[in-house]
């Protein structure tokens, strides 16, 4: 039988081939193991390591099959990580330091008169200010919005009735000297939150 043979895939092709002489092509390294061949009267290529007639020749020439060595090269994750924890405490500290840090709305001065307490009439408080006063009484902080005593838990929830109920936007807070600076800030914290625009802190007038 005579074989036709060529590269693999390629359109052209050697022809009028004997097997001794295909098989001599492949210990020579002129064929490869994957070229294909087709004998007379055979329909379709065939890779020379698929036919029954050179695959024991493409066999011999073949390479031995590779060995798998396990990968040594590996990258070590954890500078990486300990870099990843560092930024992310930072960005933590950083938001959490702008979400508490306060602007405290101490009572205006006078332009005309610098370091002089702005004076508000108690009538023109009442009329303009959501009054709140927060005292210590048997050893514990009482907050009350309109004279209404509120716990801490309630106070954005009174706070934003009054805003609803008065429409005002501006609050008075009397804190007594020795009630705890947190008590100022909560009340503080929970008028921003029901839409009050400035907070003011109360100094009785010297008499």
């Amino acid at each position: 039988m005579r074989y036709s043979v060529r590269h693999e895939g390629s359109p052209q092709s050697v022809a009028d081939q004997s097997a001794g002489a295909v098989a001599a092509g492949l210990r020579d390294g002129r064929w490869e193991p994957t070229d294909e061949v087709r004998g007379d009267g055979e329909a379709g290529w065939v890779a020379l390591e698929d036919h029954p007639r050179f695959a024991e020749d493409a066999a011999d020439v073949a390479p031995p099959p590779r060995k798998d060595h396990p990968d040594e090269t590996r990258l070590d994750m954890n500078p990486l990580i300990d870099v990843a924890l560092v930024l992310l405490i930072f960005f933590i500290l950083t938001t959490t330091y702008e979400t508490v840090r306060k602007v405290l709305d101490l009572p205006g001065a006078s332009a005309n008169a610098p370091g002089k307490v702005k004076e508000v009439k108690p009538e023109d408080a009442k009329r303009l200010m959501i009054e709140v006063s927060a005292r210590q009484e048997q050893g514990r902080p009482v907050v009350r919005v309109e004279g209404r005593a509120v716990g801490l838990d309630e106070l954005d929830t009174a706070l934003r009735r009054a805003v609803v109920d008065s429409k005002k936007t501006l609050l008075l807070l009397d804190a007594a000297p020795d009630v705890d600076y947190g008590v100022v800030i909560a009340v503080m914290d929970a008028a921003r939150g029901a839409g009050v625009t400035k907070t003011s802190l109360l100094q009785q007038k010297a008499q």
